[in-house]
């Protein structure tokens, strides 16, 4: 298959690629599914028809494909298609939909993704709406969309947190992605959900108060940075880089030599976050570490390091 970019110049005439796309056994061609971009209003009634007719595992080898198409090319846009499959019977098909739209920020995609989050017969199709509306989250704690729809998200996922007859990973998703708001709500539920006897549920409430950023959680973080378990260690140490106080980085640095690989890179990771000189020191001297995977990450961190934060020292290199 030959998708050099330059093939996009030719068209392929739209009933010619999907007449392609119905066949399933032919394999798919990159160059046919990025003339799927942008299409207009007729064009995805033309794509409807051909599309409800597919079997899941063909729409879901589609969705993957385009999703890939759009990482190795920004000026791709397929969220018309990706929309239209948030309306699939098939969960599998609902789930890459979902991902589909990862970077998608407009508003107009609330009200499905806030129905399948609350409504959709698929825990996995749950959870995954869950986790998207997380990005509004953000967006309406930084006053990015309307107060209306602030509201709309904190108590639909609030809602979610609260029902017990949800299942856990549902509910865990939905407390990670409430955690940016500033609502004394969302504070009252990750407290919860930390004294909670469910583990997976603690591991998210220290995976939300590293998302929410309050200064009042840093107590609880730098104690689970010496729990036994090296999960609450992970997610502490990337709690701690998210919340940035600089009275984190001596556990953080104990932990770059922590047994769990996982935990020693989320503390690299950490430290470049939260900067300054001490976190600097430590990364330049794990710079030799034994380990390729830790060196790198020691480097990427100091690249994220201001060289502003350390004023009285000469940066080991350009960044």
């Amino acid at each position: 298959m030959n998708d050099d970019p330059s093939i996009f110049q030719n068209h392929t005439p739209l009933t010619e690629i999907l007449a392609h796309l119905s066949d399933s056994s032919l394999e798919l061609s990159n160059t046919e599914l990025s003339e799927l971009s942008d299409l207009s209003t007729d064009e995805i009634k033309q794509f409807n028809v051909i599309w409800c007719d597919l079997p899941a595992e063909r729409k879901c080898q589609i969705l993957i494909r385009i999703e890939e198409l759009t990482k190795s090319n920004i000026e791709l846009n397929f969220d018309r298609i990706y929309r239209n499959a948030l309306y699939c019977p098939d969960d599998s098909v609902r789930i890459e939909a979902v991902e589909g739209l990862w970077e998608n920020t407009n508003t107009s995609l609330l009200p499905p993704l806030l129905r399948l989050a609350l409504h959709d017969p698929a825990a996995k199709v749950r959870s995954s709406a869950a986790i998207a509306l997380g990005r509004f989250a953000v967006l309406a704690e930084h006053q990015k969309i309307s107060a209306e729809n602030r509201t709309r998200i904190s108590q639909t996922l609030l809602e979610i947190i609260h029902n017990t007859n949800e299942l856990s990973e549902v509910r865990c998703r939905a407390l990670e992605a409430v955690a940016p708001l500033s609502m004394s709500d969302v504070t009252q539920s990750i407290w919860e959900a930390y004294r909670s006897k469910e583990q997976r549920m603690r591991i998210s409430s220290i995976y939300a108060m590293g998302r929410n950023c309050d200064q009042l959680w840093l107590p609880t973080v730098l104690n689970e940075m010496a729990s036994d378990k090296p999960e609450m260690r992970y997610e502490a140490a990337l709690a701690a880089g998210e919340i940035g106080e600089l009275a984190a980085i001596p556990q953080l640095i104990e932990l770059t030599t922590d047994n769990d690989t996982e935990v020693k890179m989320a503390a690299v990771s950490a430290l470049g976050k939260i900067g300054g000189k001490e976190a600097l020191q430590h990364l330049r001297t794990m710079l030799t570490h034994k380990s390729q995977a830790v060196r790198d990450a020691a480097e990427e961190a100091l690249s994220g390091i201001e060289p502003l934060d350390v004023p009285d020292m000469q940066f080991p290199y350009e960044v």
